[in-house]
């Protein structure tokens, strides 16, 4: 059986992660001068890229549903 969630759903979490992504970036991220200066931002970075790739390779993109 395959549990791979339909595009609905990757297109609903490709949208929460740019959504979250944004806000961290104008809270913490480039030129915040939080922790590090660019240290944070070039961290969310990395950690949304990760969560794309993932949404983006773990969703059966032809499967219409949740």
């Amino acid at each position: 059986m395959n549990d791979r969630p339909g595009c609905l759903s990757g297109l609903l979490k490709l949208f929460l992660i740019d959504a979250i992504f944004d806000f961290f970036q104008e809270k913490f991220g480039f030129g915040r001068g939080g922790c590090c200066g660019c240290g944070c931002g070039t961290l969310l970075l990395i950690i949304s890229c990760l969560l794309t790739l993932s949404v983006l390779f773990g969703t059966d993109w032809f499967k219409l549903g949740f």
